[in-house]
């Protein structure tokens, strides 16, 4: 009776439950740090097409940046 409310599962389960859990959080972390920074990343992207410099473009994803964070506290 007790084997019907406490279900057994083999290592090879557990391992593979562990993994998929594992990695179904770092695709939630990387899709959120990827929508909160999607402004920056935008202006970054115009400032680089319009000026054809990555070092523009990486101070101009800065800057979005910091001012997005600051504005957000």
């Amino acid at each position: 009776m007790l084997e019907l409310l406490i279900p057994s599962f083999t290592s090879s389960e557990l391992i593979i439950f562990a993994i998929l859990v594992i990695v179904g959080i770092v695709i939630i972390l990387i899709l959120s740090a990827v929508i909160h920074f999607i402004l920056p990343i935008i202006a970054a992207v115009v400032v680089w097409l319009l000026t054809g410099s990555l070092i523009y473009a990486g101070i101009a994803f800065l800057a979005v940046a910091i001012l997005q964070l600051l504005v957000r506290r």
